[in-house]
């Protein structure tokens, strides 16, 4: 499990391909404070440290044909910047909110706007999907905890303050960003709650 909060950018070293799978080397400050088989979260997607080479800093990961359908990091080129969050440990604050490292889908920034020294960036919605935000509620995009801030049928906007902006890739997103989104798990658990047991829930 994860909380949202970006620990650093990392920078991809090389990809190359074993199968339908795609194996990263990643450039990180995280890498001599990393263990095999340790989780990793990588632009809201969780990854498993396979091998650490510590004098150069990098580490390995691979991201199944499943994964790469679903999420960015098909998409990603070598010297491209990820953001990096190691698995929450008891003792660590909650400062975002619980994510799982599974992204749903991929969804596309549409506009981005300048407000009272924040920025504004709005996104497409799925609209199977629409239910599963909810105003000022959290969502996960690209690895980050962010909060909703504006939601209508058809987008909706997260405002972004300029520490947030500085410290992520978010500064790289612009018009037609493709970016991983992990809707909230308390929806998607009341959604599932509700195809199993909605209707002999209402008919009583």
């Amino acid at each position: 499990m994860f909380t949202g909060i970006i620990e650093s950018v990392g920078t991809v070293q090389s990809i190359h391909k074993e199968g339908k799978n795609f194996v990263f080397r990643i450039l990180s400050e995280l890498t001599p404070e990393l263990s095999i088989d340790q989780s990793v979260s990588h632009n809201g997607v969780c990854l498993t440290v396979e091998d650490i080479d510590i004098e150069n800093n990098i580490y390995r990961v691979t991201a199944i044909d499943e994964t790469l359908e679903k999420t960015n990091l098909g998409k990603l080129k070598d010297g491209q910047k990820v953001n990096i969050e190691r698995s929450v440990t008891l003792d660590k604050r909650m400062d975002g909110h619980m994510v799982q490292g599974h992204v749903d889908e991929i969804v596309e920034c549409t506009a981005v706007k300048d407000v009272e020294g924040s920025t504004l960036f709005t996104f497409l919605l799925n609209p199977h999907k629409r239910h599963l935000l909810v105003p000022q509620g959290s969502v996960t995009l690209d690895g980050v905890s962010l909060t909703v801030a504006r939601l209508n049928e058809m987008e909706f906007s997260v405002a972004i303050i300029p520490y947030t902006l500085d410290n992520t890739i978010i500064h790289f997103w612009k018009q037609g960003t493709k970016v991983n989104i992990e809707y909230d798990i308390f929806g998607k658990y009341l959604e599932r709650y509700l195809e199993v047991y909605g209707k002999g829930w209402n008919s009583k």
